[in-house]
């Protein structure tokens, strides 16, 4: 007799779902976490802290007012990092007392302390008192995320140069930053703290960011950062970064040297797999601390499941919920569907971004012929309102069946506009839809009317000319 029917490894988006789902369905759960981690990396250090900056540094900046009122506008003249800091603690705060309650009322077990493997059905707990504590779970699910990776050849002093998670920690807005990588979290962060009025210099060894984005989003988005004074080196590389007592200097293997009060390093996550003692499961990560599962989230041990960042791409916080979601339904036999294979992505720059579906350069690539349809939101009365005047909605479409093949937003609210066009596509439904749709005025979600209208009258033109 187990304690537990399903017992899991932290509790991030992923592991309170696995866990609440087992719950619902008559199961006995429980999930092991650190006192201080209640909501895992998502609630504490990562996804939540840094959307929560971003809002704090939208109003406090006044930055989406200034097409109205000026560039010189802004709500707080001298921002601090207190400002910023006091909506952060207050969201992640509320929302910490809102996964305990939620597993608390669903009789979720919350055992506190680090969990290891001790053998495949029995996880040791270290509560941090020296006292170890045994269980034992017929189903276990990992849910443990990730941390920044960390270059060995960097010295962190978590100060001056610091990764992702010492943002939080900043005593300090600095005057200048340079951020290596352009990857999601660089490129968000470095949008924010330029914002700010901070002079950032962004690092890149690639030739291009975001590359799995829209290359005319990338491109819009890039202008509006090179508007809040960021500079990009791409095609360079960091050789080191010295340290001195009002900052550090970034030397670029092309010999540049770049001074800046703080060096912010995003080079990507490393699974935290390292004190799971996956081999006594019989279980093997990847060199990145990453656990191979299959379609049903199973490893190699086929009663241990892994969910979220831990598993790899596409480590969000929304896949990670259905992950946990579908993985606990199937260790207690419950029958689902698949997760669908088309999600949207949300990158939280300033601008925002959002897509789902596929990009030109994967149309074209792949030979599949398609049609644009753009709406840009200074023709759109409520954009005037709201004073976004570089937003833009752009559909790629089917000439042939007129099915919506991607769906492509940047500007203010689009990680919540993409979902109109996630419903028409996983409904099969067709830029007909949105031509005939009616909808509310004055709106953003108008633009999908214009879009639709754009790229049909695309489409309209060249049947007209083979007539």
């Amino acid at each position: 007799m187990y304690d537990f029917d399903v017992l899991v490894l932290g509790s991030g988006p992923g592991g309170q779902k696995a866990a609440i789902g087992a719950a619902k369905l008559g199961r006995r759960a429980a999930v092991v976490e650190r006192r201080d981690m209640i909501g895992g990396v998502c609630v504490n250090t990562g996804t939540l802290p840094s959307k929560t900056l971003r809002e704090a540094v939208l109003y406090l900046t006044g930055l989406n007012q200034r097409e109205l009122y000026g560039q010189s506008y802004r709500v707080k003249e001298d921002i601090t990092i207190a400002d910023l800091s006091a909506r952060t603690q207050h969201v992640v705060g509320r929302e910490i007392d809102v996964i305990r309650n939620q597993l608390s009322r669903n009789r979720v077990a919350l055992l506190p302390g680090l969990g290891r493997f001790l053998d495949p059905h029995t996880i040791v707990i270290d509560d941090g008192t020296g006292q170890a504590k045994q269980v034992t779970a017929e189903k276990i699910v990992i849910a443990t995320g990730t941390r920044p990776a960390r270059p060995a050849t960097v010295e962190f002093d978590d100060r001056t140069v610091i990764d992702s998670d010492g943002i939080v920690q900043l005593e300090q807005v600095p005057q200048s930053m340079v951020v290596v990588g352009a990857g999601v979290i660089g490129i968000e962060y470095a949008s924010m703290f330029a914002a700010l009025g901070t002079k950032v210099t962004v690092v890149e060894r690639r030739e291009r960011m975001l590359e799995f984005c829209d290359q005319e989003v990338v491109e819009a988005l890039k202008h509006q950062l090179r508007d809040l004074a960021v500079t990009f080196r791409f095609g360079e590389s960091v050789a080191s970064v010295e340290r001195y007592s009002r900052g550090a200097l970034a030397v670029l293997e092309s010999g540049k040297k770049i001074p800046a009060e703080t060096v912010m390093y995003s080079a990507g996550r490393q699974g935290m797999t390292e004190g799971l003692d996956l081999e006594r499961a019989g279980i093997v990560a990847d060199d990145r601390g990453r656990i191979p599962v299959d379609e049903h989230f199973r490893t190699s041990a086929p009663h241990v499941y892994a969910v979220g960042d831990v598993i790899g791409f596409p480590a969000l916080a929304a896949t990670s919920m259905e992950q946990g979601r579908l993985a606990a339904y199937h260790a207690c036999g419950e029958p689902v569907r698949a997760m669908s294979e088309t999600q949207p992505i949300g990158i939280y720059t300033i601008p925002e971004i959002s897509f789902i579906g596929r990009t030109e350069d994967e149309l074209t690539k792949a030979r599949i012929p398609f049609e644009v349809g753009i709406s840009r939101y200074r023709e759109l009365a409520r954009g005037q309102i709201i004073g976004d005047s570089y937003g833009m909605l752009k559909l790629l479409v089917s000439p042939e069946d007129h099915s919506l093949l991607g769906v492509h937003v940047f500007g203010t609210g689009a990680t919540e506009l993409v979902h109109i066009g996630q419903a028409v596509m996983s409904c099969g439904g067709t830029v007909d839809y949105l031509v005939d749709a009616v909808f509310n005025y004055p709106t953003l979600a108008e633009s999908y009317k214009v879009a639709a209208l754009d790229a049909m009258n695309k489409i309209r033109q060249i049947t007209w000319l083979a007539e």
